[in-house]
């Protein structure tokens, strides 16, 4: 099974994210395969099983859930194409065999921010994401965590698409 994590940036390009059969953790903590150093996140958030036939998410009981499809998940749940996986303020579409296309996925990105504009919030993901195989910036992830105290300290939940 083919299947990767989608996310967009700021100037609206894509960027996938592999997952390797077996077990891949989203977090803040160095140890995990793809890193959001961002204070909403926690050490060990969440998890995805991809197997032969299939692909699930698991919250690790992160202290701000693990939304899936804008529902906070308690117990290990299915993805399916075009699911969108919210971490903190990190949102991920899910693309299993090439489905959705890349186009597709745009399209429901733009229907999305359409939705959170109408609702006054804004779709949200991180400048700051880093897989296990790349070098992470430590000044880069300090001023991440800097900007996300900040950010909490105000009351705003809200960080610069990238």
């Amino acid at each position: 099974m083919n299947a990767k994590l989608v996310m967009f940036r700021q100037d609206d390009e894509s960027r996938e994210i592999p997952l390797a059969p077996g077990s891949t953790t989203i977090g803040r903590q160095s140890e995990c395969h793809i890193r959001i150093p961002l204070a909403q996140v926690s050490r060990r958030h969440a998890e995805i099983v991809v197997t032969e036939s299939t692909v699930s998410l698991k919250d690790l009981g992160a202290a701000n859930g693990t939304l899936l499809d804008d529902r906070r998940i308690s117990e290990e749940s299915p993805l399916q194409p075009g699911s969108r996986i919210a971490i903190g303020p990190v949102v991920f579409f899910v693309q299993i065999n090439g489905v959705p296309s890349p186009v597709e996925i745009e399209r429901l990105r733009v229907k999305l921010s359409a939705t959170d504009e109408g609702s006054g919030t804004k779709l949200t993901t991180s400048r700051h994401v880093y897989i296990s195989d790349e070098e992470i910036d430590p000044i880069a992830a300090l001023e991440a965590l800097a900007s996300s105290a900040d950010q909490t300290a105000i009351g705003s939940e809200e960080d610069e698409i990238s």
